[in-house]
């Protein structure tokens, strides 16, 4: 036997979900995914999601709606007559019309161990808050924000050094294997329901640009968990005179190091850098329009002795 679902994603995230359940044996009746976005190098040219692109070269069905507003599109999902849809990061908030439109509902796979860090951001929220382990939880949806009963939960320890790119694939892939299982349970009628308990909440907000620049006047373990939980994608960032114009450089890797100073001073001139108390050492940076590069590749380029200030 196998389910008939609708699958709902569109990064890159999403995708092993998608293909383990394809190999799983159920069938992927239809695939939504957020529409084709201008890119390219002018922006000129339309580009399909990595959810798209996967589920044509699987020969799926793909549905592209900018929201679920239109009546005849709420009836076109109906219309699917699907067992279950299967929701993992797709960008679009579901009206009950969409949840309560399959036999079972929609179930979403989560990254947090839920009711921490519900919202847009729960990765990057997670390692910037210092935390030591997160998870994915499969959760059956309902009207509110991440609010659903759990039905499965996977933990994962968060490394003291790893950063939000490291566990955003870690967490992927446990996620495929989490919701796998869980459609399995569903099919046998065996998916146990739990409801979210009320102490605990926090919300991850989506990352704003204005905070991204590292402030070295904070204590080291907030600096370090601020540079890692945006690496590598928007990337913390400080300024450093270049040429005598002052340049943007990401860190997209740290470490907490030994060291006192004035904030944002250099101590060595392997980049260990003083913080409001303690020091991290920057190990992998990134100037504007080049590519990321190991600390000691970047000092080629670009010397810095200790006493530089970075702002």
């Amino acid at each position: 036997m196998s389910l008939r679902i609708i699958f709902m994603g569109t990064p890159e995230f999403s995708v092993p979900t998608l293909r383990l359940l394809v190999d799983a044996g159920h069938r992927i009746v239809a695939v939504y995914t957020q529409p084709p976005r201008p890119g390219g190098r002018r922006g000129l040219d339309l580009q399909k999601s990595p959810v798209h692109q996967a589920a044509e070269l699987l020969g799926l069905p793909v549905f592209t709606p900018v929201n679920f507003k239109d009546p005849e599109e709420r009836e076109r999902f109906r219309a699917l007559n699907a067992d279950v849809g299967v929701v993992v990061a797709y960008g679009l908030l579901l009206p009950e019309a969409i949840l309560n439109g399959t036999r079972d509902g929609c179930y979403n796979g989560h990254a947090s161990l839920l009711p921490r860090w519900r919202g847009a951001a729960p990765i990057q929220r997670a390692i910037m808050a210092g935390d030591a382990k997160t998870g994915m939880m499969v959760m059956k949806m309902d009207k509110g924000l991440d609010t659903g009963a759990v039905a499965l939960t996977r933990e994962v320890e968060i490394g003291p050094n790893m950063t939000a790119g490291e566990l955003h694939d870690r967490l992927m892939l446990v996620g495929a294997k989490a919701m796998a299982e869980a459609m399995v349970k569903l099919e046998m009628n065996d998916l146990p329901l739990t409801p979210q308990p009320e102490e605990g909440v926090l919300y991850a907000a989506k990352i704003d640009k204005a905070e991204t620049r590292i402030d070295f006047a904070r204590n080291a373990r907030d600096v370090h968990n601020h540079i890692r939980g945006l690496a590598p994608f928007p990337g913390a960032w400080f300024e450093l005179a270049i040429g005598g114009k002052p340049e943007r450089v990401k860190v997209l890797a740290s470490e907490l190091a030994e060291g006192q100073g004035t904030s944002g001073e250099l101590l060595t001139d392997d980049l260990v850098v003083a913080c409001g108390s303690g020091a991290v050492q920057l190990t992998r940076l990134q100037k504007a329009g080049g590519k990321p590069l190991a600390a000691a590749d970047f000092l080629r380029g670009t010397p810095l002795a200790a006493g530089t200030r970075l702002s």
